[in-house]
């Protein structure tokens, strides 16, 4: 017990204030421990290095015995201060975390109804009422901000597929759908294939109309033929020759009519199949020699004798007191008739009786001169109109020459229409292609045919009324850069498409 001494202790103890002070002992050195655990804790690394360089002073302090009464309470003082500590120290020196944010919910769409239609978002589809997207609810731009371009309309439920056959029947049971046969070429004059009902856009009278069919099948084509004799005789010669090729340019699944005019339009043979041997003989007999060159001028500035021989005009024709039946002496030079219209007319009544279901086309070989008609262009038109008719051509002789159809454009008062056939091709959505040769004329025949029959058919039903006989202009639309479509410009109502 020699380590007491140092405390002013006795050095005599009894057996049993031995074991006491032993077991006070064991505490003493507990709190110590922890004494010098809570040190570190407060004073950090300065009171262990205090301590480490002074061993001696450890001991004697561990051993050194107390009030054990104060020195747990001593303790537990020391212990609360350095928890503060503790606590306290890091809240200064780091700003707290703050909490992460929690998830919320978006808020609805309050101006969304209808279904979600890819390309034009959400609304009523434009199939339901045939009119575009977006047209009740427009929403005017923020000042300030680029304005949203207006989405093309699109159509999201494709249309039927129908054969010819199929069509004719759709056609009886809807009587207001409407057929627009299509052409479309590049910028070349070449044909575009492969196109889908996606790529077009047909708009009646302003407003987009959904397509119900669509189809590429080739059709069968009802051909009425019809062939101008007042063309002069070389021009008319290279037309004869080239009748052989008109049969070898259809199908068997084609028919034709054959009709001619001059002064008046004659019908040779009703329609009959293309193949059948009777088109050969029929092509024949309608076969004529033309009319003559460089007729005389006997009216206007340039009328009269130019050319003096001896005193005498040099064209007997036009002495006076030389030419027989005439009182004046100068005979009367009749004027030129080209019945053209009455001639595209006969035809057109003749294409009107057959099915539907098949391609009505008028087929024209001309060098479009038109004068003496009883019809008017603009009743033909309309007949044409109202019969979903078109007319096509093969322009020869002066019709064919460069520069000759921009020319024709222009009419002279009181004069015959120089080209009247261009007007009707356009107008019904054919094709005019100007040969002057033979091989030109031949190969015309083959190239208008096949563009008929692989025309796009497109097929939409009207919204407006089937009691109103008024017109109704088509615009067709090809949503592809460098693309000519070509297609009626519009149609009458017939009463014959209104009957089931």
């Amino acid at each position: 017990m020699g380590n007491l001494r140092g405390c002013g202790a006795s050095d005599t103890l009894t057996s049993a204030a031995r074991e006491q002070l032993n077991d006070e002992k064991t505490v003493v050195w507990g709190v110590g421990y922890t004494t010098r655990i809570a040190k570190k804790l407060v004073f950090g690394s300065a009171g262990s290095s205090l301590q480490s360089r002074n061993p001696r002073a450890q001991f004697l302090e561990e051993d050194r015995p107390v009030n054990l009464g104060f020195k747990i309470k001593a303790l537990g003082a020391v212990l609360n201060v350095g928890l503060i500590f503790i606590q306290t120290a890091p809240a200064q020196q780091q700003s707290p975390v703050p909490d992460a944010p929690a998830p919320q919910s978006q808020a609805p769409l309050s101006n969304v109804g209808g279904p979600i239609t890819p390309g034009i978002g959400a609304g009523s589809e434009p199939a339901a009422d045939g009119a575009s997207p977006n047209s009740s609810s427009t929403q005017q731009p923020t000042p300030g901000t680029q304005p949203t371009r207006a989405q093309k309309p699109i159509q999201a439920t494709p249309p039927e597929t129908a054969s010819p056959a199929e069509l004719a029947n759709i056609f009886r049971i809807n009587v207001t759908y409407v057929e627009v046969p299509v052409t479309v070429k590049d910028s070349k004059g070449n044909l575009v294939p492969g196109l889908t009902w996606r790529d077009f856009r047909v708009f009646e009278n302003g407003t987009y109309e959904p397509l119900k069919v669509f189809s590429v099948d080739p059709m069968p084509l009802s051909i009425a033929f019809v062939i101008d004799q007042g063309l002069t005789s070389d021009v008319m010669a290279r037309v004869n020759e080239s009748m052989g090729a008109i049969q070898g340019a259809l199908t068997p699944y084609d028919e034709l009519a054959i009709f001619t005019y001059s002064h008046i339009s004659h019908e040779w043979t009703g329609f009959t199949g293309a193949q059948s041997a009777r088109v050969p003989a029929v092509f024949a007999i309608a076969k004529a020699s033309g009319t003559e060159e460089l007729i005389p001028v006997n009216s206007g500035p340039l009328a009269g004798c130019s050319i003096h021989v001896n005193g005498n005009c040099a064209d007997p024709n036009l002495q006076e007191g030389r030419s027989t039946g005439s009182g004046s002496g100068v005979i009367t030079i009749p004027k030129e008739i080209h019945t053209l219209n009455d001639a595209i007319l006969a035809a057109a009544k003749e294409l009107s009786t057959r099915p539907k279901g098949r391609r009505r086309i008028i087929y024209v070989i001309s060098d479009g001169k038109e004068a003496g008609s009883k019809a008017t262009y603009r009743d033909v038109l309309r007949y044409l109109q109202t019969n979903n008719i078109a007319v096509w051509g093969t322009l020869v002789g002066d019709s064919a020459r460069w520069g000759e159809g921009y020319l024709s454009r222009f009419h002279i008062p009181f004069q015959m229409n120089d080209n009247l056939l261009v007007k009707y091709i356009y107008t019904t959505g054919g094709q005019p292609d100007s040969e002057k040769n033979l091989n030109g004329i031949e190969k015309s025949y083959e190239k208008i045919a096949t563009e008929a029959r692989n025309q796009y058919t497109l097929v939409y039903s009207t919204n407006e009324s089937i009691y109103d006989s008024k017109f109704r202009n088509i615009d067709v639309r090809v949503e592809r850069p460098g693309m000519d479509v070509i297609a009626k410009k519009g149609y009458y109502p017939s009463a014959e498409d209104q009957r089931p």
